[in-house]
């Protein structure tokens, strides 16, 4: 049985202005680091084997935050990157609409498909399991690559809800089936937001 803990990056000025992010190297703010050292210290007490993030500044450094407290390595790969979101990164809502019309999202933009990006979460996924047997294993990441690949390992499973910065969301692997234990968690964010 092997446990997985997924979690989105902490906030970031993009996130707070509603930009799409993509694959911009976009850093925390100055709350979404306290979101990370708060969400460090929820783990510090918790059994970890291992600690993989996205390569992309955000989700290093909210993992990061709990490498340190936990004195555990941080390893990285591109695979977790968030989805890549072509002509549409940094912008807004009002500004796509602006500049390609209401039915922007119709149009050939070079966004990465939802079936790639889904592919890329469970092909690492997979790789963990096989690497990792019986352990329980953090993954920091983003909120896009994180929701697909979810609903492709846990279709089954209500998970609408949008992916919260820091959420902690726990799945099981046991033979050939995954389980939820743990859904868009952010109880070490009560009473700071």
């Amino acid at each position: 049985m092997t446990v997985i803990g997924l979690i989105r990056h902490g906030l970031t000025d993009w996130n707070t202005e509603r930009r799409i992010q993509g694959q911009t190297d976009v850093p925390l703010n100055e709350l979404g680091r306290k979101q990370a050292e708060l969400l460090s210290q929820r783990m510090k007490d918790e059994h970890w084997d291992y600690i993989y993030a996205s390569d992309l500044g955000r989700a290093k450094e909210t993992a990061a935050c709990i490498g340190n407290v936990k004195q555990m390595e941080v390893n990285t790969d591109e695979r977790l990157r968030e989805m890549y979101c072509g002509q549409i990164e940094g912008t807004t809502l009002e500004e796509r609409v602006a500049k390609w019309g209401k039915d922007w999202s119709q149009l050939d933009l070079g966004v990465e498909t939802h079936q790639q990006i889904a592919a890329r979460g469970v092909s690492f996924i997979q790789e963990v399991i096989e690497r990792h047997p019986n352990q329980k294993v953090l993954i920091v990441s983003h909120g896009a690559l994180l929701s697909l690949t979810l609903m492709d390992l846990i279709p089954h499973e209500d998970i609408e809800e949008h992916l919260h910065n820091t959420s902690v969301t726990k799945i099981r692997h046991t033979e050939s089936r995954w389980e939820c234990l743990q859904y868009n968690c952010i109880a070490h964010l009560d009473g700071f937001e």
